[in-house]
Parts: C-alpha cells; sequence; structure tokens
C-alpha cells in the first residue's frame, strides 16, 4: 500500500532567517496538511546554528512541528553539525502531538507501523522487520569527519567517509529488498553531498570529499530516497526508484538558483513519484555593472525587472578614478517600491607596472623608458623636468597655482608623478 510522504528540509531557523523562514515553512506545512499526508520527514538544518530554547525561532519552529504532528507522525533527521549541534533536536522528541516525533540523530532504521508509532533499531539496522511495518525508513545523519579524520587521518577521511558510506547503503540492499518483496514502501533519508550534483548557486559539486554517489544511494534498494543539505531541488531516477533534493522552501541569499519549495512523495513497494510545491519565497534580484551603475539605465527597465517587493542587490566594480562617481542616492530612488536594496561595491586597486632596471637608470633615462613603454611623448615630460630643475620651490608652487597654466600643471604632475613612482621601485 502506497504512503504519501511530505519532505521538507534546510530550514535554517535561526533569529535572521525567522521572517522568510517562518512563513515559508508555515505556508508548506499547511499545503502538506491539506493534501492528506500519512508522514513528514525533515531531512536536516531544520535550524541555522545553536539556539536558545526561548528564542522566537525556536519557538516558531515547534509551533510548526507541532502542527504537522498533531496530523501525522514526523522523522527529523540530525543535519550539519555547524548548523544543527549535537542534542539541539532532543526538545523535539517531548512535543506530545498526536502523533510523536522521532529525531534520528544516528544511523538507524526506523518502522513505521499502522498506528502511527515509531519503532528504532538497535543498531545500524533491523536483523528482522517488526510486526505491523507499513513503512520502513533507513535514516543516515550527518557523518562526523573529525572522528573519521582521528581513525583514519586527515589526509584520508573525506574519501573514508564516502567508501564506509557506500558499503553501509549496500547493507541495507537486503532487508529492503524483503520489505519490498511484502509490498512494504521503503525509504532512505540522508544529510549529505552527492558526487555531480549543483548547488543553489549553480555550482557543480565536483571532486573526491563529498559523502554519496548516486551509484551508492541507489545500492540501498530504497523505493525513495529523500535527501537535505543542497538548497536546489534535484532528482535521478533508476528503474522507478528516485533520489530527490527538496531543496530549501525559503530563499536565504541573492543569486540562489530556482524556484523555492518542498516534496509530496507517493512511495510504493516497486518505486516512487513526486509532486513538488513552491512556497511564496521571495524575489531577489542580482543587477551587476562593469563600471559604475547607471540610474537611469535601471529606470529605464524599471517594467522588465518587477521590482515591486523584490529583493534586490547592486554590484559593480570600479577604479580607484572612478569610485566618486557612484551615485548611491540616486540608486536608491531608482529603486523604490523594491523590500531591499543591498548596494555592493568593489574599487579595482591601480596596478604600477615596474620595469627591471629602471631604478639604476638616471632621470632622463627613466622618463624616455617610461614613455616609450606607456605610449607617451618623452620631449613634453624632459623639457617640463628641465623646467623644473632651473627654478626654486616658491616659483614652481607659483606657476601651477597661477591660472592659465593648465597644461604646464598637467606636465608637471606628470613629471613628478613619474619621478616618485620609479624613485620607489
Amino acid at each position: 500500500m502506497d504512503i504519501r510522504i511530505a519532505h521538507f528540509s534546510d530550514l535554517h531557523y535561526a533569529p535572521e532567517t525567522l521572517v522568510e523562514v517562518d512563513r515559508c515553512f508555515a505556508y508548506a506545512v499547511d499545503a502538506a496538511i491539506g493534501r492528506g499526508i500519512d508522514a513528514a520527514v525533515i531531512s536536516g538544518d531544520a535550524t541555522d546554528h545553536a539556539q536558545n530554547l526561548h528564542s522566537p525561532a525556536v519557538d516558531a519552529l515547534g509551533r510548526n512541528v507541532r502542527r504537522l504532528a498533531d496530523h501525522c507522525p514526523v522523522l527529523i533527521l540530525q543535519g550539519t553539525f555547524s548548523h544543527e549541534p549535537p542534542g539541539t533536536l532532543n526538545v523535539f522528541r517531548h512535543f506530545g502531538g498526536r502523533y510523536p516525533v522521532h529525531v534520528a540523530d544516528r544511523l538507524q532504521q526506523v518502522a513505521l507501523d499502522g498506528e502511527g508509532s515509531w519503532r528504532v533499531s538497535d543498531g545500524w539496522r533491523f536483523d528482522a522487520l517488526p510486526d505491523g511495518t507499513r513503512a520502513l525508513f533507513s535514516a543516515l545523519p550527518t557523518v562526523n569527519k573529525a572522528v573519521v579524520a582521528a581513525a583514519a587521518g586527515a589526509a584520508s577521511a573525506a574519501e573514508e567517509v564516502g567508501t564506509q558510506l557506500s558499503t553501509l547503503l549496500r547493507g541495507y540492499g537486503c532487508i529492503n529488498d524483503g520489505a519490498r518483496g511484502l509490498g512494504i514502501p521503503t525509504v532512505g533519508v540522508a544529510h549529505g553531498t552527492v558526487h555531480g550534483s549543483t548547488n543553489e548557486h549553480g555550482v557543480p559539486m565536483a571532486g573526491n570529499d563529498h559523502e554519496f554517489t548516486t551509484g551508492a544511494l541507489f545500492a540501498a534498494r530504497a523505493s525513495a530516497f529523500m535527501l537535505g543539505h543542497i538548497h536546489l531541488h534535484q532528482s535521478w531516477e533508476s528503474n522507478g526508484r528516485l533520489v530527490a533534493y527538496a531543496g530549501s522552501p525559503a530563499r536565504l541569499h541573492y543569486g540562489e538558483e530556482g524556484d523555492k519549495g518542498f516534496l509530496i512523495w507517493t512511495v510504493g513497494a516497486a518505486g516512487s513519484r513526486f509532486e513538488r510545491i513552491a512556497t511564496p519565497a521571495r524575489r531577489t534580484i542580482d543587477l551587476c555593472f562593469d563600471g559604475p551603475p547607471d540610474p537611469a539605465c535601471i529606470r529605464a527597465r524599471i517594467d522588465e525587472l518587477d521590482v515591486e517587493g523584490a529583493f534586490i542587490r547592486v554590484r559593480w566594480q570600479v577604479s580607484e578614478a572612478e569610485r566618486d562617481q557612484v551615485d548611491r542616492g540616486a540608486l536608491l530612488a531608482a529603486l523604490t517600491g523594491a523590500a531591499q536594496v543591498k548596494l555592493e561595491g568593489r574599487v579595482l586597486p591601480v596596478q604600477i607596472a615596474r620595469m627591471a632596471g629602471i631604478s639604476r637608470m638616471g632621470l632622463r633615462d627613466r622618463i624616455t623608458v617610461w614613455a616609450e613603454a606607456a605610449g607617451e611623448e618623452a620631449a613634453p615630460l624632459l623639457s617640463c623636468v628641465e623646467w623644473l630643475a632651473a627654478r626654486d620651490t616658491e616659483s614652481i608652487a607659483r606657476t601651477i597655482l597661477s591660472s592659465g597654466a593648465a597644461p604646464v600643471r598637467r606636465e608637471v604632475n606628470r613629471a613628478a608623478m613619474i619621478t616618485v613612482e620609479e624613485g620607489a621601485s
């Protein structure tokens, strides 16, 4: 018999993210309950870092978990330790909803019975399926790589984690095949990075330091494998069995690609399918300029950009000579109606070219060589140097400051610049 499971992940409740996260997760909980789910899974990183129990973020998260637990059994997986320090999730075990909340913080299997209760394996898997099992879950929370590094050495820790997890996943295959033969849906739940997946910023996750391969996940022989950690939804299929990231329900950073949402899985003994439900995550827009940002250009595109209610980041890079051309007030005025405008500018430092051996030359030779390298005429500069050498400081200053002496000032300044720059070499 099929089972319908709501799959949420990477909520990241914290004071800094509370408004966006709670709005999106509350919407997701309402949508899941409205679709009559039989169970709910949160596949890690429910919080963003260690939280005080009295914090508004924990209160809001607890309220929504309790709403789920009043409707169906809930399984919460331990996520990344920096987001959920060990023990953070213990409080959810004691919520006392209509149905139990189970926190999977170690390698284990969990059987959901027909009464809506969780039955937990003593070790990493069951020796035999508990009587009355309606669905079988294999839980792989975040692996502590520091422990592996202490045993295997830091250099080989990442590779060792992947090897051991692959062996573990194959070990689930036998009991999952047995459950499938009895018509029982089987589900894997894990938190980590799949080799070849893409993160929310469009970066492929390549390398040997990731926890899983799709081949290793399919080797567990589960009808459905529900993943957390990557905030971008993506999936893989093999003979009717699916592996998928739910993605995050909220948009936490600028530059995140794709819609935000969660998954409603329909899992049977032979395979699975899912429906993706979008949440009303905030819209973010990046406006990038190579040079001073142009408010007029933004105003000309205002209808196309649809800035009303959006979170907008304007980024630019300019030379030091252009830094004063950025009108921040005009940029803010051009984006009136946005929910937030973030201005990020980068000033490129001036790079001064040096020439080997030039410091050992006389001043006239330095100027000649510099002018040739810079594509400048050397004669006016040499004439100006001679003019400087023939006058005292007071008369030089008087000439530079006098009206009508712009050409003199320009050549004097250029000659002085060359003298200072090359003297510094």
